[in-house]
């Protein structure tokens, strides 16, 4: 039987209830590690951990809020033991164009998919320096290198700050052994874009694969940077995205 890839490794997932995050911890949890599930909801949360299997936990989290995300991860590393991998996933989208969008949709978008990267990150960031080892994934976006014309204009700013910071954490940690990269999704097949934009149904007809990925095929990349496999990558944004965008 092969080595599981995670094996004896403790991982924390935000926005882990749902979607590309549940894929997520039910891929490391496969692989042998032991996964802190966090969420806003907490119902979701508890069943997600639960089905995930032995040595899962809940842990409830709004990552909009500073304090929560430092708290989560305190959580976290005092139930696990440690934490090697913490999986930056939590988001938010709400369709909105340049003309509508309200200071509401503004920050919450910002707040949830940018904001909550950052501060959940700097609670790990000690924690992983003192061991000197770690990695951080965070989820940026298609929506950062086109603009998110398709989604909203907070969401694809958010995104690509997204990347700008996983960039600069990972020149800070390398010296500590520590590696931060990020995931650029394009389309992916979750509960967040099966009401897309016309925008949106538009981008997912000309995918040259030919089809809106799935949360499993973002949960097989997760994997591969969480690993040792990916031992020499960081700093890196890899797109996931079936061909819709090629650099």
């Amino acid at each position: 039987m092969a080595a599981r890839r995670l094996e004896g490794r403790t991982t924390l997932v935000t926005g882990g209830a749902r979607g590309i995050g549940r894929a997520i911890c039910e891929r490391f949890a496969a692989e042998g590690a032991r996964v802190a599930v966090a969420d806003i909801d907490e119902a979701g949360v508890q069943r997600t951990a639960e089905e995930v299997g032995p040595g899962s936990m809940a842990l409830a989290v709004d990552v909009a809020d500073s304090k929560s995300c430092h708290r989560v991860v305190r959580q976290a590393i005092v139930a696990l033991g440690t934490l090697d991998v913490l999986v930056n996933n939590a988001g938010y989208l709400r369709h909105t164009t340049a003309f509508d969008c309200t200071e509401d949709d503004w920050d919450r978008m910002m707040d949830i998919n940018l904001k909550g990267s950052f501060f959940c990150s700097q609670a790990a960031l000690p924690h992983m320096r003192d061991r000197r080892r770690g990695a951080i994934l965070n989820l940026s976006s298609l929506a950062a290198k086109t603009g998110g014309v398709a989604a909203a204009p907070p969401y694809g700013a958010a995104k690509a700050g997204v990347s700008a910071l996983t960039l600069h954490l990972a020149r800070v940690m390398a010296p500590y052994g520590v590696r931060v990269n990020a995931l650029a999704p394009g389309i992916i097949d979750t509960d967040m874009t099966r009401k897309p934009s016309g925008e949106h149904a538009e981008l997912a007809r000309r995918i040259p694969l030919g089809s809106r990925g799935r949360a499993e095929d973002v949960a097989s990349l997760a994997l591969f940077l969480a690993s040792d496999e990916a031992s020499h990558i960081t700093g890196e944004i890899v797109d996931i995205n079936g061909g819709l965008w090629m650099d």
